[in-house]
């Protein structure tokens, strides 16, 4: 009786840890398959950080390129009405030549 409840025992004790060996295995088989699924991850994810850096770095260069021609933009309108302020002054001055010159 006694070596029958100890051999059931050794029965179910060596067939616990054959069933704990096979979970541990599956489950260390997981733990590597989802550790490269992060690390796969995590490297897009670094790429892409990378990339939106990048495209940041060009529109914020690109915006001064723009910031810059604004400027010069506005100096050359600037220089354009003074231009065309003494152009308009300066036909007002001579108006009274029309008088003489030919019409076409």
């Amino acid at each position: 009786m006694i070596l029958t409840a100890f051999l059931i025992g050794l029965t179910l004790t060596l067939v616990g840890l054959f069933v704990v060996a096979i979970r541990g295995f599956t489950l260390w088989r997981e733990a590597k398959r989802t550790g490269g699924l992060f690390s796969s991850e995590l490297a897009l994810f670094e790429e892409r950080s990378a990339r939106a850096e990048q495209l940041l770095a060009d529109a914020d260069r690109s915006n001064e390129e723009l910031q810059a021609a604004t400027e010069r933009l506005r100096v050359s309108r600037a220089q354009l009405d003074v231009l065309l302020g003494s152009i308009d002054a300066a036909q007002r001055r001579t108006r009274w030549l029309r008088a003489f010159l030919p019409v076409r």
